[in-house]
């Protein structure tokens, strides 16, 4: 799964493009390019919280890869999609305030978009998951602490727990919450939760984790700082490094700079040129190349052609050649890769694999090919009703628009105020 997640999920293009556009200092755009929603107006954030606040939430916008924060958020077997419905905590501000990534429910999770937004206790909605944080892992989403991969997540020797950084997160978690030491909580299965203590003889000893003896009540341990499952698990990417199935090459540029010199295995080699179709006709061997746009039997004359399809039109017995085009029209050999493309909301990609397979002319026929397509266009139609505020269930009541609050959906505020969401970060 994560193999074809690291394939498919952040493509190569979608990192070029966060990464040209974060370098000039547009954090906006790189957000754009990451399909990452921003639902927030520094502007508006200076007014509610005030200058001190806003000063930081531009420093780490500005710092924010989303590309890298896509790469490392939480995914779900067996397709390797975002986890739906989460907010995951990116950074804490005074108030407390926390920059927040969320991802849509399941209904609306065609396109595999994010957001970003800020979260405060007077916001019951979407409260962040203790599970899933990454306030303590800036490392996994800022681009000037990405070097700190390899030493936050040891050497991948315990997969998948991290035991050896295990202690020392937990210090890290524990000082957060305000305790120096004592017990916590690490959640290894659905139904299945360890308590362990850190302890430590002395300020002068490296503190170390015990198994508690003596459990507390469940209900005692929901209450206990929960190791988040950035520090508890060992990083997929050691993991397929370590087991030769990945390469630095095919790992996002910042991960695979971290972890230089952890791969194993021959550089990633570029596919090879591929040969036009060949198919047995009449006895001989045709090709199939594309041809003005159009995949076409290049090997048959164009009036034999209109003849051939004049025939089967009424009825006939299709040539070899026109049978095979019809077959990569309707179920290629490439779908499976479309197919994972367009799971994983790259649908410029998807769209790139098909018109090199049939030709940037072609008109799709019935077929699989055609119903993946167009089920990841309905998919984009169903988020776009979602971020509207919409009703996504056919006959269900529409909301009645009630007064302007700080409840109110970002998306649903932005477009009945009438503003255009701006594309850089020098705005007021």
């Amino acid at each position: 799964m994560w193999r074809r997640v690291r394939e498919y999920a952040v493509p190569p293009s979608m990192i070029e493009t966060a990464t040209v556009r974060r370098a000039a200092g547009d954090w906006a755009g790189a957000c754009a390019a990451a399909r990452v929603d921003v639902d927030l107006r520094p502007s508006a954030v200076r007014d509610r919280y005030g200058t001190e606040l806003t000063t930081l939430l531009r420093a780490d916008l500005r710092r924010l890869a989303p590309d890298l924060l896509r790469w490392h958020l939480p995914r779900m077997a067996p397709d390797g999609l975002l986890r739906p419905g989460l907010t995951v905590a990116l950074a804490r501000y005074p108030g407390p305030v926390l920059l927040v990534a969320r991802t849509p429910p399941a209904r609306a999770a065609a396109g595999q978009r994010v957001s970003l937004a800020l979260w405060d206790p007077s916001d019951v909605d979407g409260r962040p998951d203790r599970r899933f944080r990454l306030d303590l892992h800036r490392h996994l989403w800022d681009a000037t602490r990405s070097g700190e991969l390899l030493g936050r997540h040891g050497t991948g020797d315990d997969p998948p727990w991290a035991l050896s950084r295990w202690a020392a997160e937990a210090e890290t978690l524990l000082r957060d919450a305000g305790r120096p030491h004592g017990p916590f909580a690490v959640r290894l299965a659905a139904r299945e939760t360890a308590v362990l203590e850190l302890v430590a003889p002395d300020e002068n000893h490296v503190p170390v984790f015990r198994r508690v003896a003596d459990p507390p009540p469940p209900q005692e341990i929901a209450a206990l700082p929960l190791l988040p499952e950035a520090a508890a698990r060992t990083l997929p990417d050691l993991e397929l490094l370590r087991a030769g199935l990945i390469t630095p090459a095919a790992l996002h540029p910042l991960v695979a700079g971290a972890l230089a010199g952890h791969g194993s295995g021959p550089p990633r080699q570029p596919p090879p040129a591929s040969d036009p179709h060949r198919v047995e006709c009449r006895g001989e061997i045709h090709r199939i190349a594309l041809r003005d746009g159009v995949l076409t039997a290049v090997d048959h004359d164009p009036a034999q052609l209109r003849r051939e399809h004049l025939l089967i039109a009424l009825g006939g017995p299709p040539l070899p050649c026109l049978r095979a085009i019809d077959a990569v029209h309707r179920d290629p050999e490439a779908l499976p890769a479309v197919r994972e493309r367009l799971r994983h909301g790259d649908v410029t990609g998807a769209l790139a694999v098909v018109e090199g397979l049939l030709g940037p002319r072609a008109i799709l026929r019935d077929g699989p090919l055609r119903d993946e397509l167009t089920a990841a266009a309905d998919g984009r139609v169903e988020h776009g009703v979602f971020r509207a505020g919409l009703p996504t269930v056919p006959g269900a009541p529409v909301r009645e628009p009630g007064p302007l609050s700080r409840r109110t959906f970002p998306a649903e505020r932005r477009r009945r105020v009438n503003r255009a969401r701006p594309r850089t970060g020098q705005f007021r």
